[in-house]
């Protein structure tokens, strides 16, 4: 297996990867006037976030994206880790264990970092369990927000 940085020429993969985790997490439908644009913009401007993708045999089986958080208490980031999916056919040989294991020694040698986080649904024990046997823990926050666009957006 291989993680690497996601490339303009990975845009489909990255968006249909995006789309089936949605539909299998949430039971949300994307809207693709949204998700490709919505990628596309990571991928071409880092200081929003990353993409690594994980591949078997050259091509691409899991991803995960980071965004950036700023604290100001730690004056660090935290790296949030988010979309994260892996193909149905690779599951539970290691792929999420290696795209989370190269992300956690990028941000340990990195002194900008101060931590990693991500957010999971209160009803995907499956990524709950998966996640507690990495080291992550639950936090002492609950996410609260308001959406403008896209799925779940009340205005």
């Amino acid at each position: 297996m291989r993680i690497r940085d996601a490339t303009p020429a990975d845009l489909a993969f990255i968006a249909s990867a995006n789309a089936a985790m949605a539909l299998e997490s949430e039971g949300l439908t994307l809207d693709p006037a949204l998700l490709l644009p919505g990628v596309r913009a990571v991928i071409d401007e880092p200081s929003l976030g990353r993409y690594y993708l994980a591949e078997v045999d050259g091509q691409p089986v899991g991803q995960l994206m980071t965004t950036y958080e700023w604290s100001d208490w730690r004056n660090g980031l935290f790296l949030w880790i988010q979309s994260v999916y892996v193909l149905p056919g690779h599951r539970r040989s290691g792929v999420f264990h290696s795209l989370f294991r190269h992300l956690e020694a990028q941000a340990r040698a990195d002194p900008k970092i101060c931590g990693v986080r991500l957010y999971v649904d209160r009803g995907n024990a499956r990524a709950q369990e998966v996640y507690a046997r990495l080291g992550l823990h639950r936090s002492n926050y609950t996410v609260m927000e308001t959406v403008y666009r896209g799925p779940g957006s009340r205005h």
